[in-house]
């Protein structure tokens, strides 16, 4: 008998308005019953932890800090390499293997192309003017073309080399001076300053905001202006539980909001009087050559004829540009030279390289690049097992997606794990081993920084994929080829050992890399 057929006849004997109630009360039951019972393989997300009502497991985020380790926890508890967790009424998304990473940005990329908003990116990209930061819209697409195009095209790459150059050096020029006022040098310092004078070049065409110093090191304008930029990046998406509970963003409760304000002024300071003053010098007719990317910015035309960029998009786009310049070369050679002091073979592998290709009669160029493959190695080596940060910028679901047979909600956080990502002991021999020799190719092909395979993450792909790769390469081995080639490296007789902490999602070593140079070319190299 059809008890469901019969129910229903009843209901149609009693009074139409309980008829109605009843019988649309049954269907949602029936639905229901299917997406939860009869089908749980659709809406099933990955394993995590059970989140409590509206607030879901910010209480456990607030008490287990940092957020990345404790994410990294939840991950080898429940035994997965993409997990779900819920923050406020957001699904956060953590993924550290390469096969499902793929599935995220090949097969779905279009899905997961836009970013979160949050406290701290809507005060850096002043409202979203920029294209990192932005989510996914005409604005990004707009930001994007200018960047990859405009600015970061192989034509600006080659315009700029002479630019790139003076700093380079500029770097030997500094560590040469340190060589002989002691010997030690500050690693940290000289590889993040060396980032921050090419952006300053190639933006300002200027090495210093200030009056700069004889000895080719940063004024307190240029170690303000860096600090500033690392606060930024430490708190850009820093696990805010006002990002994840937005009536929270008044009360400031972990004091994100008061550091990425602070940081911003002292950025501000430096960079917009520089800019009004040259698009006022454009507008007036003093300037109409292009000597650095800032005069190309002012310089661009819609279809009307009218400038393209605002002066607020200008200012915030050069505010997301030096985050995206100054972090990855400087923490990735501070960590090869750490490696090498650990291993001394390491550094006599790469001097033997550059002395065969460069020799000892003159100074390592852009131009040796392509041959210098154990450096090249090296980078990438320090991209897998060193990465600045535990996790990439996030992807926004913009739809209902199934990846790697798990139900992704519209909105989910997408995290992809540069350090689970390097060190998946299912995909790496030997993970937590510094091993350049891994990236090295049988035939003696030539080596790339990028990783297409997302076996690690030295620069993001696909939609929202990283433009500057051209120019973060070149950085990266003429930084590292450079202090190579150039100086003889050796501990510090005070450290016994080398540390590394995570805080906030940083990875970086327990203090700056204090080491002892020695010039290992012709006296002559040095002067400048």
């Amino acid at each position: 008998m059809n008890y469901t057929h019969s129910f229903l006849m009843l209901l149609r004997q009693s009074s139409r308005p309980l008829f109605l109630v009843m019988f649309f009360t049954f269907r949602v039951i029936k639905t229901l019953r299917y997406h939860l019972n009869e089908n749980p393989k659709k809406r099933k997300l990955p394993p995590g932890p059970k989140p409590w009502p509206i607030v879901g497991n910010l209480p456990e985020m607030l008490a287990n800090k940092p957020t990345t380790r404790w994410i990294h926890k939840i991950m080898e508890e429940k035994n997965t390499e993409i997990a779900c967790i819920r923050l406020g009424n957001v699904h956060v998304i953590p993924v550290t293997y390469p096969t499902i990473a793929h599935e995220f940005l090949r097969k779905h990329d279009i899905d997961f192309a836009s970013r979160p908003v949050s406290m701290a990116s809507d005060i850096i990209s002043n409202g979203y003017l920029t294209s990192v930061f932005v989510p996914f819209g005409e604005q990004w697409k707009k930001m994007k073309n200018v960047v990859a195009n405009n600015l970061l095209s192989p034509r600006r790459h080659q315009w700029l080399q002479h630019k790139r150059n003076e700093e380079a050096d500029n770097l030997i020029f500094y560590v040469y001076n340190k060589c002989n006022n002691g010997g030690l040098v500050n690693v940290r310092i000289a590889t993040q300053h060396f980032c921050g004078n090419v952006f300053r070049k190639l933006f300002f065409n200027t090495r210093y905001f200030g009056k700069g110093m004889e000895d080719g090191g940063p004024g307190l304008e240029e170690i303000e202006h860096v600090d500033a930029v690392f606060t930024l990046l430490n708190h850009v998406y820093a696990f805010s539980a006002s990002d994840y509970l937005p009536w929270l963003r008044l009360l400031d409760l972990d004091g994100h909001k008061g550091k990425v304000k602070n940081a911003m002024i002292i950025i501000n300071k430096h960079h917009d009087s520089l800019i009004e003053e040259r698009i006022q010098q454009w507008n007036d007719g003093s300037k109409n050559v292009e000597e650095d990317l800032l005069d190309v910015l002012i310089s661009l035309k819609d279809v009307n004829n009218n400038p393209l960029l605002t002066t607020k998009e200008i200012k915030a786009l050069l505010i997301e540009l030096i985050m995206a310049t100054v972090d990855n070369p400087s923490n990735a050679v501070e960590w090869i030279l750490a490696e090498m002091l650990i291993q001394p073979e390491l550094f006599e592998k790469a001097t033997e390289e550059l002395d065969n290709i460069v020799g000892k009669d003159r100074l390592v160029q852009e131009s040796d690049i392509p041959k210098l493959n154990f450096l090249k190695a090296c980078a990438r080596e320090a991209f897998r097992l060193h990465p600045i940060t535990d996790f990439n910028v996030p992807h926004v679901s913009t739809n209902d997606t199934m990846v790697g047979n798990y139900f992704i909600p519209k909105g989910s956080h997408v995290l992809l794990g540069r350090r689970g990502l390097g060190r998946n002991r299912n995909v790496w021999a030997e993970p937590y081993k510094f091993k350049p020799e891994r990236h090295l190719k049988n035939d003696g092909s030539a080596i790339a920084l990028t990783e297409p395979e997302l076996k690690f993450i030295s620069f993001s792909t696909g939609r929202r994929g990283c433009p500057a790769v051209m120019l973060g390469s070149t950085m990266t081995i003429m930084l590292l080829a450079r202090l190579l080639h150039g100086f003889t490296w050796s501990a510090h007789p005070n450290i016994s050992r080398i540390n590394h902490f995570d805080s906030n999602g940083v990875i970086s070593l327990d203090e700056p890399l204090t080491v002892a140079a020695k010039p290992r070319l012709a006296a002559e190299l040095y002067e400048f």
